[in-house]
């Protein structure tokens, strides 16, 4: 192992290189192989680009593993300030742009072949640097925005001798491939930095499939992998998982918990389940599993945990940027052996498909969209994913989008207002449209209350989209297929009672106007068309007051399918 503040040959440093360190590998570019020497050269010609620049915060943007490695150990040495956003969409740049004097992107960067390379070159002395040199990563905060965290050197340098401590002699001189990017701390710390204090070649591709992985592996040999529960639980059910050859050292995964089903896969395939990674942009590392030993959670070396009186885990370590005990955002049970099992969030942070997300920050950049007046979002429960819903409240703009687009297209004009900010996995796939939000005397507007929007009413229908023009509203309803009211109606062939539909309108509309509950008659009443399971049904309802009347016309696939009079009492 190399302190990663000693990657780079210092003027008066007290351990010259020999040429095996020289000779260390660090990249695997295809069937090219990178060593420290082509390292150190990049590295020089990217501190000559980076001291252009007189500021000292660089914004990070740099997709090749190896090139971002090397401009990240560039600015150390020039003593620069890397920050290094979540992702690179324009709209999340320009919220960060005060946390950045300039960028590099992978376009900035001057060309480099490591056949190039020369030792002289590489080891041309460059300045120390700094063991407590600071950088910044972006996370998403509680609080609706990009949240940074500053951290130094020498906690990532503390981090990586405690995977080398926990797993180095598993690994031996395997090469990190990963199927995740270097953006945020995982990636940085499995995919670039532990290797390259390890002396242990990290893969410059990406690997997304079983497929790909094997010719890596057919190239590499020696290999472990670097992924995600989302990435983890998808390649078993894909063409060559179990002829992986020669098997992955390990299998690491870190951004939420593996489902058990999967770490069975991977146990039964390989003779072990991965070892899952628990911790925070915050905290670093905190604990492991894996899963054919046991589904609690175990301490990385070096780290105290334990529970606050409402159950929130507290660590300490040395991946901390101070000695006392830090407070995280999850709630936990302890076993008798010291071990843990997480019992869920504390505050409204999330992760889906590996990545961390805030709820208030997604919320609060749907209402800035015109066509939002209000947005709520939850998780749902009860499916085999992670998956987010949200309820939103529309403008008037939006209102009328709604019903010249359709509830799909509209949809998807949303998620593509959000697609600026937050990675595609995020953002919300289950949407309800509504004239207001859920809530209630007090004005609170509870989570369970939002997540009642997308089960079925008390009535039996569920209510997908609803808005006002006027004196009129409008529905769309899906219609459930377990619904109660099919059995015997008719056997074979069942379709929805003509009263239910009435009794659906009546309801809907005294949400609205409350003297329709005093209904009196119901006139014109003509059914066209039947209503089968599962038809999502569009329901306009038009009032009347002054004539006591509510005219209401159901209509399946664009035909009208049913409509009448409701007429309510005149001293309802």
């Amino acid at each position: 192992m190399i302190a990663l503040h000693d990657l780079l040959p210092a003027v008066a440093s007290s351990a010259p290189d020999t040429p095996d360190a020289l000779g260390t590998p660090v990249c695997r570019d295809g069937a090219t192989l990178i060593d420290r020497a082509a390292f150190r050269a990049r590295v020089a010609a990217l501190i000559a680009l980076a001291e252009t620049h007189a500021a000292p915060r660089c914004a990070l943007c740099i997709d090749d593993p190896f090139d971002f490695s090397c401009a990240l150990f560039a600015l150390f040495a020039c003593g620069k300030e890397p920050v290094i956003p979540a992702n690179a969409t324009p709209g999340y740049l320009a919220d960060l742009a005060d946390a950045y004097d300039f960028m590099l992107t992978d376009a900035d960067l001057p060309p480099f072949a490591a056949r190039d390379a020369t030792h002289a070159a590489a080891t041309h002395a460059a300045s120390p640097i700094d063991p407590h040199a600071p950088l910044t990563l972006y996370t998403s905060g509680s609080s609706g925005t990009p949240k940074p965290i500053r951290k130094t050197l020498a906690q990532f340098n503390a981090e990586v001798q405690t995977l080398e401590q926990q797993w180095g002699a598993l690994l031996g001189d395997a090469t990190m491939l990963a199927s995740v990017p270097h953006h945020h701390i995982y990636g940085l710390l499995f995919r670039v930095l532990w290797p390259l204090a390890a002396g242990r070649a990290f893969d410059r591709a990406i690997g997304t499939e079983p497929l790909q992985l094997q010719e890596r592996i057919a190239q590499c040999g020696a290999t472990a992998l670097v992924s995600t529960p989302a990435q983890l639980s998808r390649w078993p059910a894909l063409p060559g998982f179990v002829a992986l050859t020669p098997a992955p050292h390990a299998f690491f995964s870190s951004g939420g918990p593996l489902a058990a089903d999967a770490a069975q896969h991977y146990a039964s395939a390989y003779g072990a389940a991965p070892l899952e990674i628990y911790g925070s942009t915050e905290t670093g590392g905190i604990a492991w599993r894996r899963q054919d030993h046991g589904d609690a959670w175990q301490p990385v070396a070096g780290a105290e945990v334990r529970c606050d009186d409402d159950g929130a885990l507290c660590v300490r370590s040395p991946h901390l940027d101070h000695d006392d005990w830090h407070r995280t955002g999850d709630r936990v049970a302890f076993d008798v052996d010291g071990r843990f099992r997480l019992q869920g969030r504390l505050d409204r942070v999330l992760k889906l498909g590996g990545k961390r997300v805030s709820l208030p920050e997604l919320e609060a950049r749907l209402a800035l969209h015109p066509y939002v007046a209000q947005a709520a979002l939850v998780p749902l429960e009860g499916a085999s994913r992670e998956r987010v819903g949200a309820v939103v409240a529309l403008s008037e703009a939006g209102g009328a989008a709604l019903r010249e687009e359709g509830r799909v297209a509209f949809a998807k004009t949303l998620r593509r207002h959000l697609a600026d900010y937050f990675d595609a996995v995020v953002l919300p796939r289950h949407w309800r449209f509504r004239a207001s939000l859920p809530f209630d005397a007090r004005g609170k507007l509870p989570a369970s209350a939002v997540a009642a929007a997308f089960e079925p009413r008390a009535e039996g229908m569920e209510v997908l989209a609803e808005t006002r023009s006027g004196d009129t509203l409008h529905y769309e309803l899906r219609v459930p297929p377990t619904l109660v009211h099919f059995a015997g109606h008719f056997p074979g062939l069942p379709i929805l009672p003509g009263v239910v539909q009435i009794d659906w309108a009546v309801r809907l509309a005294a949400g609205h106007w409350p003297k329709v509950r005093a209904l009196a008659s119901v006139e014109r009443l003509k059914f066209m068309a039947p209503v089968p399971p599962g038809a999502v049904l569009g329901l306009t309802l038009t009032h009347d007051a002054a004539r006591r009347r509510v005219q209401f016309a159901y209509r399946l696939d664009g035909r009208e399918c049913a409509a009448g009079v409701l007429v309510h009492r005149e001293d309802a």
